[in-house]
């Protein structure tokens, strides 16, 4: 396989017609596309979002394409947190660097996960991967995930093709950098309540007076 054959294959209009060839398996082709390319970093999923809106209308296509990305980056931090993370960590661990890159991530929980998902450009792959090997709360890195990669979607489908345009357009810029700041405060909240539930039941059990 060329270049050029190479290249025609990740195109939007290939994975148009791979939907519809597939149209019967209903919402599954939809989902499936963003799902895999958590596990292959070198899947477009920019061209995943932008062809399933297409295929499926903009709501339903953002809906699929926010699914299959969550479900695959969920998938591939459970399976890394399962079988890999003792592994990677002791490896890690020899190196400084990434040793307390690990451990930065760890104390910040929330905020550099859902930045880091924000961005069309960020190598989720990755992220993924350092979530699982890390010791963060997996109740922080889904609402990081599930914000952080509603942002993106989103990011994605109102800037298109063009997304660099958002370098270049001030109006652009101000609707992403408010739709990020938006979300951040909404899962700091959440995260403030989900720490605060986890708290009530020890405090609750010292505050109960002994039955004996």
């Amino acid at each position: 396989m060329d270049f050029y054959s190479i290249k025609g294959f990740f195109t939007e209009a290939h994975f148009l017609e791979l939907i519809d060839h597939y149209r019967g398996f209903g919402p599954l082709i939809g989902i499936s596309l963003p799902l895999i390319e958590a596990f292959f970093p070198i899947l477009p999923l920019v061209v995943f979002v932008l062809a399933n809106s297409v295929a499926f209308g903009p709501f339903l296509g953002f809906i699929y394409s926010w699914l299959g990305s969550c479900l695959g980056s969920i998938l591939l931090f459970y399976l890394v947190r399962k079988f890999g993370q003792k592994r990677f960590y002791n490896f890690l661990n020899k190196h400084p660097k990434a040793s307390n890159a690990i451990k930065w991530i760890e104390k910040r929980g929330f905020g550099p996960i859902f930045l880091l998902f924000c961005f069309p450009f960020s190598p989720s792959f990755l992220i993924n991967i350092v979530a699982g090997i890390s010791k963060i709360n997996i109740k922080q890195f889904i609402i990081a995930l599930v914000l952080g990669k509603f942002t993106l979607i989103a990011i994605i489908s109102y800037l298109g093709k063009h997304i660099t345009s958002v370098f270049h357009d001030p109006r652009k810029a101000t609707v992403t950098v408010i739709l990020i700041a938006v979300l951040w405060v909404v899962g700091k909240v959440i995260e403030k309540r989900m720490n605060f539930n986890e708290k009530t039941p020890s405090d609750t059990d010292q505050t109960q007076p002994s039955d004996e």
